[in-house]
């Protein structure tokens, strides 16, 4: 192997890294602690219907065979995923938050800017949650787009969606069903809308977020459960 291919083998691990940020939001950090992989869930989740190229999404069919390849990966020791999204589909979005919560790896999530609608299971699916001080989380009512026909089976339907959400919500986090309730019909919090705003603190406070903190927080919580598990796996 000659000088210009050494150098283009040493140079592709870069290029995959950097197209891996660029095309699917994710990234892997080595050190000698162990593999991190960072996953992104920005803008909006985007479900079987394409959006417009200007908007920012998150497709759901590249991330959950993302999700499948860290689970069975041995390089990959734990995931940290970092949220700041608008919300986007139902069921998108929970078919990402129920393949989180399956993980048998570390998991750690970080709520940046904001954790809207859907990014409430996202945020929550990790096995511990931060969210930054100035971060807010928008708790609201399920909303469809498109035909609504007007029959009790329809309006049955929502409210299954509905309790499909507070279930994964309230078996995921440490807050009370009849809390969170309270805040997803709230009626003077929101102008012209139902529901309401958590920021940091008191996402935390109320026990739906597990703890305040930053990227650093983050990390060091996630090698902590890294190395427990490692000491497991040698006992």
């Amino acid at each position: 192997m000659d000088e210009q291919e050494q150098e283009q083998e040493q140079q592709r691990p870069q290029q995959e890294q950097r197209s891996n940020i660029e095309e699917l939001g994710s990234s892997l950090i080595r050190t000698r602690r162990g593999t991190i992989h960072t996953l992104t869930i920005v803008g909006q989740v985007e479900g079987h219907q394409l959006l417009p190229p200007t908007v920012k999404t998150t497709k759901y069919e590249h991330v959950l065979p993302l999700l499948a390849m860290i689970e069975e990966s041995d390089e990959v020791d734990g995931l940290l995923v970092l949220v700041n999204t608008v919300g986007g589909d139902i069921e998108a979005g929970l078919s990402i938050a129920e393949t989180i919560a399956g993980m048998t790896k570390p998991t750690v999530s970080l709520v940046l800017g904001g954790g809207h609608s859907i990014g409430v299971p996202l945020a929550v699916a990790a096995q511990t949650s931060f969210i930054a001080p100035s971060a807010a989380m928008t708790i609201h009512p399920v909303r469809m787009s498109g035909t609504v026909i007007g029959v009790s089976q329809m309006f049955a339907y929502f409210q299954r969606t509905q309790d499909r959400i507070i279930d994964f919500v309230t078996g995921h986090s440490h807050i009370r069903r009849e809390d969170f309730m309270s805040l997803l019909l709230e009626t003077g919090e929101l102008t012209g809308d139902v529901g309401s705003v958590l920021y940091g603190e008191e996402a935390v406070r109320l026990g739906l977020i597990d703890q305040v903190g930053g990227i650093s927080d983050a990390l060091a919580c996630l090698h902590q459960m890294m190395e427990r598990r490692k000491e497991e796996d040698q006992s």
